[in-house]
């Protein structure tokens, strides 16, 4: 009976961190950057285009620099990749998007370490993964670890 109540606490807690992060500044700023990308339709052209023109690099990767179009879908993708990080939308969505991402691993993070320093949350991020390893990753120490 004991566990039961704590773990029933332990759930109220956790759904009130969610509740905490889902009203926060931070999730509010994702949600409207969220909007703002899909009522442009320029963001949205871009986007588009960009997925077409991945599909088209991706099946000339296959064969690489010896397929006729090598040269052109390479640099046409890379003008696209950078038409679509210099939109002010797109930017500005994938700006809140990982300042959102960041709060949720640093608090994935805290709640692991409260429980034990041995918990590795998986981020992504080098700089996270450096701090949650511990050691014995079985990665042969390319994570940093001994």
């Amino acid at each position: 009976m004991i566990g039961t109540i704590t773990n029933t606490e332990l759930l109220d807690e956790s759904y009130l961190l969610g509740k905490m992060i889902a009203e926060s500044e931070l999730a509010a700023r994702y949600r409207m950057c969220k909007f703002e990308l899909e009522q442009d339709k320029r963001a949205q052209k871009l986007i588009r285009q960009f997925t077409d023109m991945k599909e088209r690099y991706e099946e000339v990767q296959r064969f690489g620099k010896y397929h006729p179009d090598y040269k052109q879908v390479s640099t046409d993708i890379r003008v696209l990749k950078r038409e679509l990080d210099f939109h002010e939308t797109i930017a500005n969505f994938k700006k809140a998007e990982k300042e959102l991402e960041t709060l949720l691993i640093e608090c994935s993070m805290l709640i692991a370490g409260s429980v034990s320093k041995h918990i590795k949350v998986p981020t992504g991020n080098p700089f996270f993964d450096s701090r949650s390893c511990s050691g014995g990753c079985g990665s042969g120490g390319s994570c940093g670890c001994q």
